[in-house]
């Protein structure tokens, strides 16, 4: 297949954004494979995603670094490109729990993303021996109060070393503190086992229990500096009744959690995720 051109673009609304964008792609030859576009009308903003395959004479780097000059001169708006071929170096954060782990590490070894592992860090030993067993590096630190900054410290610099361009925490109970945040460079995801903004911070399920609600819920979203309230990708319920208790939410919580978060990480690599302030838009 021929390589193609992703462009994720935002801006204040117009007029004649869509025909724009098509006549711009059509006239030097282009070919577009995907198009969707959404406007928030209580924003007057509007979103758009398109893949297309660019002409035999033009490599997709020079389409699209021309594209982008045009949509921020031309048309004013915030964007963001990829291409079809790229294969974003992931890391995975994790503690004890081990559900998520396995299931984005087997995804990936059956071909269903295109990324590279590039190895996974944690605050325990437990899940070390399982890592060897994939073949993938792993590193541990001492996650305490005292000794946090200077964990974190060293969590970054292999992240940086190791060029990571997406970071997942796969049920990592540690919060990461503002300064990782500003310093990794890179987008986080993390799983949160409630649905937001309902439960929010530890013991979700069993806040839940307590509160004798009917539906359970997991959340994929953005990692940001404020505690469980960053942009949301994904979300998914499931019905629970007053006979569940705590350790029957757990039980369903993961396999809810496993399908939200492989939910969310597919979309991102897809390049089908545009945030915008503290919402996002999700191109199906």
């Amino acid at each position: 297949m021929n390589r193609s051109v992703i462009a994720l673009l935002y801006g204040p609304d117009q007029p004649g954004i869509v025909a724009k964008v098509a006549g711009w792609i059509h006239h030097r030859g282009g070919n577009v494979l995907h198009a969707d576009q959404h406007l928030d009308r209580q924003e007057n903003v509007f979103f758009q995603r398109v893949e297309w395959e660019p002409s035999a004479t033009r490599t997709p780097e020079d389409e699209s670094a021309l594209f982008n000059e045009m949509a921020t001169g031309e048309l004013g708006m915030s964007v963001r490109m990829a291409l079809s071929n790229d294969r974003p170096k992931v890391a995975i954060m994790v503690s004890i729990a081990d559900h998520c782990f396995h299931d984005l590490v087997l995804r990936v070894r059956a071909g269903e993303w295109s990324a590279d592992f590039a190895g996974v860090l944690s605050n325990h030993d437990s899940l070390h021996e399982v890592s060897d067993s994939y073949g993938l590096p792993f590193r541990s630190f001492a996650v305490n109060k005292e000794e946090k900054p200077e964990a974190e410290r060293a969590q970054i610099e292999w992240l940086r070393e190791q060029k990571v361009e997406l970071l997942i925490l796969a049920r990592y109970m540690q919060v990461l503190s503002k300064e990782f945040l500003d310093q990794v460079g890179c987008p986080v995801i993390n799983i949160h086992h409630s649905f937001l903004p309902s439960f929010a911070g530890a013991k979700p399920y069993h806040q839940a229990y307590k509160r004798g609600v009917k539906l359970i819920g997991a959340t994929a979203h953005y990692v940001t500096e404020d505690l469980d309230e960053g942009p949301i990708i994904g979300q998914d319920v499931a019905r629970v009744s007053h006979r569940h208790g705590p350790k029957d939410l757990i039980e369903k919580g993961r396999d809810l959690e496993k399908l939200v978060l492989s939910t969310a990480v597919r979309r991102h690599l897809q390049n089908r995720v545009l945030v915008y302030r503290n919402k996002t838009v999700v191109f199906d």
